[in-house]
């Protein structure tokens, strides 16, 4: 099976702040686990941009759904006073539950990386009967750095859409620091270049900055990573230069049941730099026993 194989409906779900887009990969049958994939928030992110090389192997396991987070791909964009109100991550476990709960998606495996880590964690903590297992790979928010922050991959970010705007050789330069091999996904930069200049997507991306910026990071999820009950799998490349590995160490002593996978030679993007350990990760600790 290859990408061009993969068969997706796209939904596109009502909730009670905007749409959210959702599409699912379902030829492993209505049967099979459900696999929900939360995809990260660098510039030109969405949930089949993030995943689409996952999903031939992915798919033959799982019922795969993919929603674009608030504020990326197909799904609306959080407006300033939504941004004062909550949280990022907040809004996206609020609306991603709307969302879940019209498409009948009720009980499931979660994974997500960076932002969608983040998003992943929240909504573990705050619906831990709903979740499964917990796949996280470097997530934001249960993390604490030793080094300096913001980080390389963070500051890279934060460029992107300032001064004189988004640029092939920004992205470029983001992807170099993303991953530890850049010149391996010249595809990738032009692709994530192109998507990354969608107007509506620019406006919000100069709001989340600067909300990051108002709350200092994420949010502190780390202060309750106890109460997180799914069995959880971290996945972290050991040269991450945005969310780094020490981090992890909080996470190792406060998950109830947790394990590491540690890649070398692997920056931040787990699922694409060490794809096909990735997908083999996924489905033997998604499969294992209880």
């Amino acid at each position: 099976m290859t990408v061009a194989d993969i068969e997706l409906t796209h939904h596109t779900v009502a909730t009670s702040r905007g749409d959210i887009a959702v599409a699912i990969a379902d030829a492993a049958g209505s049967d099979a686990p459900v696999l929900v994939m939360l995809h990260g928030g660098g510039p030109g992110a969405s949930a089949i941009a993030n995943y689409h090389q996952n999903l031939p192997e992915l798919a033959k396991h799982f019922r795969v759904v993919l929603p674009d987070q608030p504020g990326f791909g197909g799904s609306y964009r959080p407006s300033q006073e939504e941004l004062d109100e909550k949280s990022i991550t907040q809004i996206a476990v609020d609306q991603l539950t709307e969302a879940f709960g019209d498409l009948g998606v009720e009980r499931f495996h979660l994974l997500g990386n960076s932002l969608g880590g983040a998003a992943a964690i929240a909504f573990a903590q705050q619906h831990p009967d709903r979740v499964e297992r917990l796949l996280l790979m470097a997530p934001g928010g249960g993390w604490l750095p030793f080094g300096p922050t913001p980080t390389e991959g963070q500051k890279e970010m934060w460029k992107y859409y300032n001064g004189e705007g988004p640029t092939l050789k920004k992205m470029k330069s983001f992807i170099g620091v993303m991953t530890a091999q850049p010149k391996k996904w010249a595809d990738t930069a032009e692709a994530r270049y192109e998507a990354s200049l969608d107007e509506s997507h620019v406006e919000f991306y100069h709001r989340l900055n600067a909300h990051f910026a108002q709350r200092r990071g994420m949010d502190p999820l780390w202060r309750d990573l106890h109460k997180i009950k799914a069995p959880t799998l971290l996945l972290w490349g050991r040269d991450d230069r945005t969310i780094t590995l020490e981090g992890a160490q909080l996470m190792l002593k406060l998950i109830r049941d947790v394990q590491l996978h540690v890649f070398g030679n692997c920056g931040h993007w787990v699922q694409l730099e060490r794809q096909a350990e990735f997908e083999r990760l996924v489905v033997d600790f998604v499969g294992a026993p209880s």
